[in-house]
């Protein structure tokens, strides 16, 4: 079954049948079609408890590279399913939702990246994995979060890169390593949005919590941080650290990981500079929910197509990102 509703609204509009275990009906239909459901951490709570595995967009990427399902189911964003058909293009790629957008992505349209590569002759080309499949074709290699720093030092240091499109994650690298890399403009809003003054308040409310922050954000607020590094990395540290109390920059997704593997320890979202919530969420990351979750994989839509010039462009620098990542034992 198809519904007509699905290119107009991004997902399967169709009712779920009332009384339905959602859980179990997704556990039995995962088992009948041998998928595998990836999750980001910043996907609501329930999703990452029915996933099969949740991590960052790396270890996403990885876990795609190696699956023998038949079917991936990508609860993210459009990027991350990308690059899961990327590496599985004899795999079905599904996502509840196409329109679970980046707009880190969306602030890199490939048409003038192409002429900001022009602009800047004989230079690298590094993109975070935060970007489209057509901007993946124009690069030599993808970083994430994760790897980035390490990636960039593998280059010469006189070597001259471009780096795009997070302008605050490239900044942050130039600082640790002294180089003087060419940067897109463009950010995560989600990360922009981290108020200096708020955080700064729940400091002195909470004078012995330490502040964990995400590259992507704003360089005065990783001045003030105590440890700066990809979800992963800042779940890790979490977890390692004697500290009980932590004041965590990212998007609010990952605490609920954090919580659940640190039941000790306290975990409070640094709050946006643009409203009175609390916390930081992608709106984006939040669209994917169980139902979606549910009709994705029973009518096995909405799926990511990519045509074949495209994935084996793009394919080249995800590879060369996982060669050096193997590398370096990241």
């Amino acid at each position: 079954m198809v519904n007509n509703n699905l290119n107009s609204v991004g997902f399967l509009d169709v009712p779920v049948p009332e009384g339905i275990d959602l859980i179990q009906a997704i556990q039995d239909l995962k088992k009948e079609k041998n998928a595998i459901i990836l999750a980001h951490y910043y996907q609501e709570n329930d999703i990452q408890d029915i996933a099969d595995y949740v991590g960052d967009s790396l270890a996403l990427a990885q876990w795609a590279a190696k699956t023998d399902a038949d079917v991936i189911v990508l609860c993210g964003v459009h990027f991350m399913g990308e690059t899961a058909k990327i590496l599985s293009p004899d795999k079905q790629v599904l996502v509840p939702d196409l329109n679970a957008g980046c707009s880190l992505a969306d602030s890199c349209p490939a048409d003038e990246f192409e002429k900001f590569i022009k602009e800047h002759p004989a230079h690298k080309v590094i993109s975070y994995v935060n970007t489209t499949a057509a901007v993946k074709t124009l690069t030599d290699v993808v970083v994430t979060s994760t790897n980035a720093r390490q990636i960039v030092d593998s280059f010469p240091h006189d070597e001259k890169i471009i780096f795009g499109p997070d302008r605050n994650l490239g900044n942050y690298i130039n600082s640790l390593t002294g180089r003087n890399m060419a940067l897109w403009d463009g950010a995560c809003h989600v990360h922009e949005r981290f108020s200096l003054e708020k955080i700064l308040e729940l400091k002195k409310q909470y004078s012995d919590a330490l502040v964990l922050a995400h590259p992507e954000c704003k360089s005065a607020i990783l001045k003030i941080a105590d440890y700066v590094g990809s979800t992963s990395a800042l779940l890790n540290y979490a977890g390692k650290s004697n500290n009980k109390t932590f004041i965590v920059a990212t998007e609010s997704g990952i605490l609920y990981e954090m919580q659940e593997k640190n039941k000790d320890k306290i975990f409070i979202p640094a709050p946006p500079n643009d409203s009175t919530c609390a916390c930081n969420e992608c709106n984006f990351m939040k669209l994917n929910t169980l139902k979606k979750l549910y009709n994705c994989l029973k009518y096995g839509q909405p799926e990511i197509f990519i045509s074949e010039e495209i994935r084996e462009k793009a394919k080249k620098p995800i590879l060369k990102m996982l060669e050096i990542s193997a590398k370096l034992g990241l």
